[in-house]
């Protein structure tokens, strides 16, 4: 039996986030027919980005920059290697990772969403990548296609569609794929400061009291600030200097005093395993696929690897979203995801539980052992970083 349709685009992207923009600029270098579903482009200019700093911030892998910089949109300013990391206990474990132990310039870059998300933007505008700014409406799949309806009455069929918009995703719940939602109970603060003391590219990661803050390095003398914690309100609702003091106070006052660069914002800790990652003509990639708690900084390490997978995937063949593909799909990526998901749940619920005698002492032990043992550290920094 032969496909004779006609199709408007070979894939059809929803959410034109870091994931999903990324992955319409693989596929049209590819020589694909690619259209980019997004309500609300991102500001593009980065003249007016480089005016401010964005809250949200992300640690890439070398892996991950090597391929963003193949696809030429890695940025070449307000990038920060991170050369080593330290990560502390609640009762004196104590763990260390230095890029010189594996013999490689940097742990993984923090960057800006926003500033790497225009520099993506700005490829799809300069190789003409097909854009439409209006939500999607209803979807329907048969064997050979699936077609989109916008809110604008617009429809466009593809061979292909791809779910890329984000942990709440549209798509998902119209084909019906069902989600196993697991909360944390806890929500994660975000921030940007100034710091009295140089950073020198080292990341820092504190647990206490089933809280977990994290000092993340950025350019011109700055840090941004994950803090995942139960008490997120209480904390929210101090005033800046005071707001400033206590996450100083937190992190030891290892870089001195702190002051507010950025507002603080939240978001709610969920880990969100769908029960599958395809359907007929359809498959998810980042967020919509999955999340995880953001204690290891892998969440868009995760997203950028679902667009390598599935971009190597539909190089190879002419029938883009056959069943068997998208079945080697989510075989492909099943492990590394769910070996994520449960070693950051894992690694909460280690340090969040106090009910059991002793797991205290064995946490923290399980830390400084870690840390006297220079291949299982090694080990996870490689995998870590994608190598």
């Amino acid at each position: 039996m032969s496909n004779n349709q006609q199709y408007d685009f070979d894939v059809t992207i929803l959410g034109g986030g870091l994931v999903g923009a990324t992955l319409a600029l693989a596929l049209h270098q590819q020589g694909k027919k690619v259209l980019l579903l997004e309500k609300k482009p991102p500001q593009t200019s980065l003249s007016i980005l480089s005016q401010s700093w964005d809250a949200r911030i992300y640690a890439v892998s070398p892996a991950n920059q090597q391929f963003l910089s193949k696809l030429d949109v890695w940025p070449a300013e307000r990038v920060q290697a991170v050369s080593s990391m330290q990560v502390f206990g609640d009762d004196h474990g104590y763990i260390s990772f230095e890029a010189s132990s594996v013999k490689v310039p940097c742990l993984n870059y923090m960057l800006e969403n926003r500033y790497l998300l225009a520099k993506i933007w700005l490829a799809l505008a300069e190789n003409g990548v097909m854009v439409a700014e209006s939500r999607p409406r209803s979807v329907k799949t048969d064997i050979w296609s699936a077609q989109i309806t916008l809110e604008n009455n617009e429809s466009y069929r593809s061979q292909l569609l791809v779910g890329a918009d984000g942990a709440n995703s549209w798509l998902r719940e119209q084909v019906g794929i069902e989600v196993i939602a697991s909360p944390y109970q806890q929500q994660a603060i975000v921030a940007n400061f100034s710091i009295a003391e140089p950073h020198q590219g080292c990341a820092y990661q504190w647990f206490r009291g089933g809280d977990i803050l994290a000092y993340l390095p950025l350019p011109q003398q700055q840090i941004s600030i994950v803090w995942s914690t139960a008490n997120a309100e209480k904390l929210t609702m101090l005033a800046e200097k005071d707001f400033a003091w206590q996450v100083a106070q937190a992190g030891q006052f290892k870089l001195g005093e702190l002051t507010s660069t950025t507002p603080m914002f939240t978001f709610d800790l969920i880990k969100r395993q769908p029960k599958t990652v395809i359907s007929q003509r359809v498959a998810l990639i980042g967020d919509a696929a999955h999340t995880v708690h953001p204690l290891a900084g892998q969440g868009v390490n995760l997203g950028f690897a679902d667009v390598q997978c599935l971009s190597n995937l539909l190089a190879q063949t002419s029938d883009i979203g056959s069943w068997s593909l998208l079945r080697q799909y989510q075989r492909s990526r099943l492990l590394a995801v769910r070996m994520m998901q449960h070693g950051c749940d894992g690694l909460f619920r280690l340090f969040a539980n106090d009910d059991l005698p002793g797991i205290g002492w064995l946490r923290n032990q399980g830390l400084n052992l870690v840390d006297y043992s220079w291949m299982i550290k090694n080990r996870l920094i490689r995998q870590a970083m994608g190598l």
